[in-house]
């Protein structure tokens, strides 16, 4: 089952980004239920491994986190793959992914090194981008720079990517709240 472990985020920050998404008619938006801030992206994993995850997450206590973002950026270089809203990279929000990373290590899941560049991804871009599209994009960049956005993330959760002709699908298969109280989860099929 193809998985990732993320943050959803909560419904005000969704509309907010929505709004964003309007702005900008180049791409394929991504449906505000499938937002979310990657923390692992697991690929292809057995059954069995993610109900191993599943107990090794619901270990993680911590805080619920304050998520600021602080700007629109595109990925891809020269040929832009996507546009997402950059989270500022905290000490709180570094050290939740490296205990999700040491979670998933001890369910048995080898990750990739890799640079933890925390955004929520809103667009799409096709691999060849029709002429005078880039220029859309720039003019969006430009007209959104005071782009600023505050949230709460008060909960991971382990989810299934189900890849479609029109996108990829996720759906949560468990969620793991963060605050100050107990960890409660239910777990993947329960």
């Amino acid at each position: 089952m193809r998985a990732f472990v993320g943050l959803p985020l909560p419904d005000p920050a969704l509309e907010a980004l929505e709004r964003v998404q309007e702005g900008l008619t180049v791409g394929r938006q991504v449906p505000p239920e499938n937002m979310h801030l990657t923390l692992a992206f697991l690929d292809d994993q057995p059954e069995a491994v993610l109900q191993a995850l599943h107990q090794e997450i619901a270990e993680i206590a911590g805080p619920a986190l304050d998520l600021s973002f602080d700007e629109l950026e595109v990925f891809g270089g020269k040929q832009p793959r996507v546009l997402a809203a950059a989270v500022r990279k905290t000490p709180e929000l570094s050290r939740l992914r490296d205990r999700v990373r040491s979670a998933c290590q001890s369910a048995g899941i080898e990750l990739p090194r890799e640079r933890f560049r925390p955004h929520v991804t809103l667009v799409r871009f096709p691999r060849h981008l029709q002429p005078g599209r880039l220029e859309k994009i720039a003019g969006f960049l430009q007209d959104t720079g005071g782009f600023r956005l505050e949230a709460r993330a008060d909960r991971i959760a382990l989810y299934q990517s189900t890849l479609m002709p029109d996108g990829a699908r996720y759906e949560v298969l468990a969620e793991y709240p963060l605050g100050d109280g107990p960890v409660e989860a239910a777990g993947p099929g329960e």
